[in-house]
C-alpha cells in the first residue's frame, strides 16, 4: 500500500502522516510506502515503514505528473489555499484550489490503475437562501470564492469517479478547532485562537460576538474520519461522493464555557472581544445547522462535546510548560 499525502506539511498532514504510521495499515493492507508533498519541504515521520518527504506544486501540472504514478494506491488531497487567502487573492486560489485539484485528477485519468482519492472540501460550499439544517442532498451555494473552487472540485470528483478514472470521496471538514500552531489566513482562525492562546497564558481577541454559531470538529477527529473516509468501500459511497463530516454546532459562549470547565478561569479573562467587519463579513455568511447523517452511518464520528476539543489540544499539542 502506497500513499501519497498532499499538503503533508500542514498540521492535519502531518497529524494523518502520524496516525497512519502508528496502525501501520490503510485498508486491510500494510503500507509499504508514505510520500509527503507539499509547497514547501515537509517535517519528516517516524515510521516502521519508508516515508518520503518531496517539495510539488500542484498548479503545475509536470510536477503533478512527476509525482503521482501507477504504484500510488491512496491520496489524501489535503492542499488548498484557505478562505480569506483566497478571497483576497482570486487568482491564486484558482490555481491551487481549482487547477490543483484539476492537475490531480487528470493524472489519475492516464494511469492503469485506479487510485483512490480523498479530497477535503468545506462547508463554505454552502450559503445563501437554503433552509435549515443542511441535509446531504441540499444543493451547494457558495458565497465566496473559496467556497465556490470547492464546490467545482466535488463535481469534479463525482464526475471522475463517475468515469472510473479515480476511486473519490470528498468530505466538508468542519471548521477545525483548537487546532495548533500560529493564527492563519482562514477566516476562522480565530476559532482556534481564543481557545488556543489563553490555555498558553497569551490575549486573544474575539472579532465576533459570543452568541455567533459555527460548526467545529477537533483535528484528532478529523484525522479518525479521514482514514475512515478512506476505507469505505466504493459501493456504499452511492451516486454522490462528497459529503459532509460530522461535527458539532456550538456558540463562541459555549466553547469558551467548555475551556473553563476543563482549564478553570483565568484563560477566559484572557479574551478580548473586537468587532473585526472583514472577518464578519465572511463568516456571516457562513451556516452552522448540519445534518451529516450519511457520513455518520458510513462510521465517521462527532466529538462528544467541546470539553473533548479542549483536552485533545492539551494532550496533543500544548507546547510542554
Amino acid at each position: 500500500m502506497n500513499i501519497l499525502i498532499l499538503g503533508g506539511g500542514g498540521f492535519i498532514g502531518q497529524k494523518l502522516a502520524r496516525k497512519l504510521s502508528e496502525n501501520g495499515t490503510l485498508r486491510g493492507k500494510a503500507i509499504d510506502r508514505l510520500v509527503l508533498a507539499d509547497v514547501a519541504s515537509p517535517a519528516s515521520v517516524d515510521a516502521p515503514f519508508p516515508v518520503e518527504t518531496t517539495t510539488t506544486d500542484i498548479t503545475d501540472r509536470a510536477s503533478v505528473d512527476a509525482l503521482i504514478d501507477a504504484e500510488t494506491d491512496v491520496i489524501f488531497h489535503l492542499a488548498a489555499v484557505v478562505s480569506s487567502h483566497a478571497e483576497a487573492e482570486f487568482e491564486t486560489g484558482m490555481a491551487v484550489n481549482l487547477t490543483g485539484v484539476l492537475n490531480v485528477l487528470e493524472r489519475c485519468r492516464v494511469l492503469p490503475s485506479t487510485p483512490v482519492l480523498v479530497f477535503t472540501s468545506s462547508l463554505a460550499v454552502f450559503g445563501g437562501e437554503v433552509p435549515d439544517p443542511i441535509e446531504d442532498w441540499t444543493i451547494p451555494n457558495p458565497q465566496t470564492s473559496y467556497g465556490t473552487q470547492k464546490a467545482i472540485g466535488e463535481l469534479l470528483v463525482n464526475d471522475y469517479s463517475r468515469r472510473g478514472f479515480v476511486d473519490g470521496r470528498g468530505f466538508r471538514l468542519p471548521t477545525i478547532s483548537v487546532r495548533p500552531g500560529k493564527p492563519n489566513r482562514a477566516a476562522s482562525s480565530f476559532m482556534s485562537s481564543i481557545i488556543r492562546e489563553p490555555l498558553n497564558g497569551v490575549e486573544a481577541v474575539c472579532p465576533v460576538d459570543p452568541d455567533f454559531k459555527h460548526y467545529y470538529l477537533s483535528p484528532r477527529r478529523c484525522v479518525e474520519n479521514l482514514i475512515r473516509g478512506a476505507e469505505i468501500p466504493a459501493p456504499e459511497l452511492g451516486m454522490n461522493r462528497c459529503m459532509s463530516m460530522p461535527g458539532s454546532t456550538l456558540s463562541i459562549r459555549q466553547m469558551i464555557d467548555a475551556m473553563t470547565d476543563v482549564a478553570g478561569p483565568e484563560p477566559a479573562k484572557r479574551i478580548k472581544w473586537e468587532k473585526q467587519p472583514e472577518i464578519e463579513s465572511i463568516v456571516s455568511g457562513w451556516r452552522y445547522d448540519y445534518n451529516p447523517a450519511k457520513a455518520l452511518r458510513l462510521g465517521l464520528v462527532a466529538d462528544r462535546d467541546f470539553r473533548e476539543n479542549v483536552q485533545f489540544y492539551i494532550d496533543d499539542d500544548m507546547p510542554a510548560g
